[in-house]
């Protein structure tokens, strides 16, 4: 089964920030360390392109995700042209005071009194875009949430005498074209619960836990992973969250949630759930990576 997940809001929000692209210097593009390229927009590539504006890519969330994984993907934007990139959380101060001076650095014929450097923010929904833009401001101006797709509209402000800075809507595309980077958007929660179903999602996340993490699935559920399978790993989440059914049997729903709920949170450890390799290999068409399997146990 594939995720697809496209509210009608997201179209007039992809009209107006192809409008508001004509005049902006710098596309600040926030992702989820996570799965980077997972959550890469390709209707928002596709604007700054046709309007050759730099990038900044802002893996956000970095604290939640494999240190190593998140310096690999760092490099690979890096080598893009026009693209920097940088890791940080949103949620810390004193990450978020680099991003004016990073977005000059891409474009420093801007940020003059005459000149002002003109930022967007853009991403796709709840990777911190909101929570950017109020740090930026120091002040609450975007609601944030722990739902996707809570900003339904522009908002434009100005930081200063010579910066002015634009948050829009969260923003999917049409239709996900691999099955996996479904999986992977919603078990980090940048699709709405309505169009998936959490034990599927669960059952996606348990197997790239085993296969990279297993030491973190022992650290936090108390469970031996040698001989464990998917399904294995979701019944441990149950018997040492508390979460069974009469008879002792396993609320696998409630569990499958609770698994994803530590993955998301961080409670399970620092994790990433795609590397530029796995997703090359993606790519390519193959299964050495591991993918194909997620694929198939997602959707058994």
């Amino acid at each position: 089964m594939s995720i697809q997940w496209f509210p009608g809001h997201m179209t007039s929000a992809r009209k107006k920030a192809a409008e508001t692209m004509e005049w902006t210097d710098v596309i600040i593009e926030v992702l989820d360390a996570r799965v980077p390229e997972a959550g890469c927009n390709p209707m928002i590539k596709e604007l700054r392109l046709h309007r050759q504006r730099p990038c900044l890519k802002i893996l956000n969330k970095a604290d939640l995700a494999d240190p190593a994984v998140t310096q690999a993907w760092i490099n690979f934007y890096n080598a893009q042209q026009g693209v920097r990139a940088v890791a940080l959380s949103c949620k810390k101060p004193g990450d978020v005071a680099k991003v004016p001076a990073l977005c000059q650095s891409i474009a420093p014929h801007r940020g003059t009194n005459l000149k002002p450097l003109r930022m967007m923010i853009m991403g796709i929904p709840n990777v911190g875009k909101s929570t950017l833009m109020n740090a930026l401001l120091k002040r609450r101006v975007a609601a944030v949430g722990d739902e996707p797709a809570v900003t339904k509209s522009q908002q434009r402000f100005e930081l200063n005498d010579r910066m002015s800075i634009t948050d829009t809507p969260g923003l999917m595309w049409p239709k996900i074209e691999h099955p996996s980077d479904g999986y992977m958007l919603a078990a980090s929660h940048a699709i709405g619960r309505n169009a998936v179903i959490d034990e599927d999602v669960a059952t996606f996340l348990a197997t790239i836990l085993l296969a990279r993490y297993p030491a973190l699935i022992s650290a936090r559920y108390g469970c031996t992973v040698e001989g464990l399978d998917t399904e294995g790993v979701i019944a441990a989440v149950a018997k040492r969250r508390g979460f069974l059914l009469k008879g002792g049997t396993p609320d696998l729903e409630k569990a499958s949630l609770g698994l994803l709920t530590d993955y998301r949170t961080g409670a399970l450890g620092r994790i990433s759930l795609e590397t530029p390799e796995t997703r090359r290999a993606m790519l390519n068409g193959d299964a050495s990576e591991g993918t194909k399997e997620q694929e198939s146990s997602a959707t058994s």
